[in-house]
């Protein structure tokens, strides 16, 4: 199993994508896998016929440890292990036997999350599904599984899970709950309960929302969070791009949009303040010498998701644009891998598609600082020129600024965010695309 992020150490095998015999090329998708972060599929390093799977759909592959045999056509450990199949069988009868004597289960590593009640065995990936969606023993229990010896698949714990989260009435739902024995109480504060009326509709978070949930909840009770605002002249920004998003388009057949507009300002002002590109482990401070900009993305199913645009001053706007374009679109189709999603040392989010002018997003962790920029709107406002001042209407946005007070004081803060705006209100009008 390949390295699939710095922080990731397991991946779940949800199904395999070749079958035992098949010819394999490199680079070829062999399986797809779950991880904590994000579903993707895994390419194979060597080109070859597989032999043997080793890690079965359902269980937990450990990163670094092998998940397949493939023959490549050189003397391979396949070999070796095919040699004397009738010792094999005879060993693992034998473990086997011992372990059903103990009373033990033979399959080692399948801790159940909860005590079946009827004694039924179910493989990592149900259990962590059903521990995820707040399935008791007890109702797992009555899920009816199409697999071996009735065992209960990946598919059939979604469809249940699918058809358990169709809207019913509050009356429906406890009546089909099971009546739970009592527990000792816990010193921690129970989850609150729901008295319903009869008419309200209850729906069970899905594992990404309960994963927003979780840090969003921890990055307030870490970060002492303030906010600073300023409003920006975009009224250059706007003429520019309205003036070259045709010519862009036919290009480079890309449509530009704001937001890499947006990203080149923030980088820009990295570079002036790098205290706010940095994170914190204890009493010390690390300042990045990357700048890898997180754009937060909000999916179809309004859940959000936040890719990394590694290095970002690397680019200029137009690969700026290629990038946000390509991140933007593999996110909404849920095709992005891992690595997109690591290693962002400062974010934005861009409220202004949803015709927001303001907002205070709260801060990824461990990072210090995050931008919101509001829609554009026309406005009066006061031009100064060398004759004197004029009333004109001009494209005005909000930014806003929330920031780790842990390390980041309001002059640093203010700064920051008035930077971007001078940048952004010095864009220049006759600019050319380089």
């Amino acid at each position: 199993m390949p390295k699939m992020g710095e922080s990731i150490m397991e991946a779940t095998v949800l199904t395999w994508l070749k079958n035992i015999g098949d010819q394999v090329e490199t680079d070829e998708f062999l399986l797809e896998v779950a991880t904590d972060k994000i579903d993707t599929e895994v390419p194979s390093s060597h080109a070859g016929v597989l032999k043997e799977i080793l890690v079965q759909e359902g269980d937990v592959a450990e990163i670094g440890k092998p998940i397949c045999i493939l023959e490549t056509g050189t003397s391979s450990t396949a070999d070796k292990i095919t040699e004397q199949p009738e010792a094999i069988a005879a060993k693992l009868e034998e473990e086997i036997s011992t372990l059903t004597a103990m009373n033990l289960n033979p399959v080692a590593d399948t801790t159940p999350l909860e005590k079946s009640v009827s004694g039924r065995f179910y493989s990592p990936l149900v259990l962590n599904i059903s521990k995820e969606e707040g399935i008791s023993a007890a109702e797992l229990d009555s899920v009816p599984g199409t697999g071996a010896d009735g065992r209960v698949t990946k598919n059939d714990i979604l469809a249940y899970l699918k058809d358990r989260k169709q809207p019913q009435s509050i009356g429906s739902i406890l009546a089909k709950m099971p009546v739970a024995e009592p527990k000792p109480a816990k010193t921690a504060t129970p989850a609150p309960t729901y008295a319903g009326n009869g008419t309200d509709e209850i729906i069970q978070m899905d594992r990404m929302r309960k994963m927003i949930a979780e840090r969003m909840v921890a990055s307030k009770q870490i970060a002492p969070h303030v906010s600073s605002f300023v409003e920006t002249d975009m009224t250059n920004v706007v003429l520019w791009r309205e003036n070259i998003k045709n010519a862009f388009k036919k290009e480079y057949g890309e449509n530009i949009t704001y937001t890499p507009i947006l990203i080149e300002a923030v980088v820009k002002a990295i570079k002036d303040f790098p205290m706010i590109n940095t994170s914190v482990a204890g009493d010390t401070i690390i300042v990045k010498k990357n700048i890898n900009i997180g754009l937060a993305v909000a999916l179809p199913n309004g859940n959000l998701i936040v890719p990394v645009i590694h290095n970002a001053d690397s680019y200029n706007l137009i690969g700026l644009t290629k990038k946000v374009n390509d991140l933007s679109k593999r996110a909404r189709e849920n095709k992005l891998t891992a690595a997109d999603l690591e290693g962002g040392t400062y974010t934005i989010s861009n409220i202004g598609t949803f015709g927001n002018i303001m907002g205070t997003p709260i801060i990824l962790q461990p990072q210090v600082a995050i931008m919101a920029f509001g829609a554009i709107q026309k406005k009066p406002a006061v031009i100064e020129t060398p004759q004197g001042d004029l009333l004109g209407i001009r494209q005005k946005m909000f930014i806003s600024h929330s920031y780790d007070h842990r390390i980041v004081d309001g002059s640093l803060g203010g700064q920051f965010v008035k930077r971007v705006s001078d940048y952004l209100e010095a864009f220049e009008l006759d600019r050319k695309l380089v």
